[in-house]
C-alpha cells in the first residue's frame, strides 16, 4: 500500500527491503483489491502479456502469476531499489522467467506488441497536473490492444464533502493500526491536501477517459482507496 507522501522514487534499499512488512497488518485492504482484479481479468488468453505500472515491490504481481499460470508480465517502476526487491521476490517465487523488469517511467519502455492487459495501483494520484495525469492514462491506453482492461486504483475522495470528514478518522485509525508512529501518520494526513492529487471519483474516471479509455467504472472502495475498471477505445 503507498502512502501519501512516499514518492515511488523515493525509496533506497532499506526502506524497499521494508516496505511490504510495514502494513502487514492491513494487508487485506489489498488483499481484496488483488482479488477482485483476478476476476476482472478471467477470460483473457492463456498466454496474455500484462503491464503493470509502477509495479513497485510487485504486490499484485503474485497473485495474478499464481492464478494465471501462462501468463507474463512486463513491471515498470522508476525507483530501482523496489523493482529490485519485486526481482528477488520474483525468483523466490519460481515466476521470474515469466517477468520483464523495467526501470523507468513507461514513455522509455521499449516498443513491444499491445498487451492485453494493464495495472496502475496507487500510482496516479502521485501525478500532480491534470493535463499530465491524463497523459499518464494516455501512455497506458497506447500500450494496450482495443478493449484490453486496466484495473486502476487511487486516492479519491470530495475533500470538502461531508463524506471525507466521515471517512478520514477511520483512514487516521487504519494507519495507526498498520504501525505507524503518530508522527508519520500525520505527515501522511498532511500530504493529502498536496503530496498527492486526491479529486472526487467521478472526476478520476473523466480524466482515465479523456486518457483513451472507452470506459471507467468504479468497483471497488476501502475508505480513500477507490479501484476502477477501464476498458481501452
Amino acid at each position: 500500500m503507498s502512502t501519501p507522501n512516499e514518492s515511488p522514487t523515493h525509496f533506497d534499499e532499506d526502506r524497499a527491503a521494508s516496505y511490504d512488512e510495514r502494513f502487514t497488518r492491513i494487508s487485506a485492504v489489498m488483499q481484496a483489491l488483488h482479488l477482485l482484479a483476478k476476476l476482472w481479468f478471467t477470460g483473457l488468453p492463456k498466454d496474455a502479456r500484462v503491464l503493470c505500472v509502477g509495479a513497485g515491490t510487485g504486490a499484485e504481481l503474485f497473485p495474478l502469476a499464481e492464478a494465471f499460470p501462462g501468463w507474463s508480465f512486463t513491471l515498470v517502476d522508476p525507483a530501482g531499489p523496489m523493482l529490485a526487491q519485486c526481482r528477488r521476490k520474483a525468483e523466490a517465487a519460481g515466476i521470474a522467467d515469466r517477468c520483464t523488469f523495467h526501470e523507468g517511467y513507461l514513455d522509455s519502455l521499449p516498443g513491444t506488441e499491445p498487451f492485453d492487459a494493464a495495472t496502475s495501483i496507487l500510482v496516479s494520484h502521485f501525478v500532480l497536473e491534470r493535463e499530465k495525469r491524463i497523459a499518464f492514462f494516455r501512455e497506458i491506453s497506447d500500450r494496450l490492444k482495443p478493449g484490453a482492461p486496466l484495473v486502476s486504483a487511487d486516492l479519491c475522495s470530495d475533500m470538502e464533502s461531508p463524506e471525507f470528514a466521515t471517512l478520514i478518522p477511520a483512514w487516521i485509525n487504519m494507519l495507526k493500526f498498520s504501525g505507524q508512529e503518530d508522527k508519520t501518520v500525520d505527515s501522511f494526513v498532511e500530504a493529502l491536501r498536496g503530496g498527492v492529487d486526491v479529486v472526487p471519483p467521478q472526476e478520476l474516471t473523466s480524466l482515465i477517459r479523456s486518457g483513451g479509455f472507452a470506459e471507467s467504472t468504479l468497483f471497488y472502495q476501502s475508505l480513500l482507496i477507490h479501484g476502477f475498471i477501464s476498458r481501452r477505445g
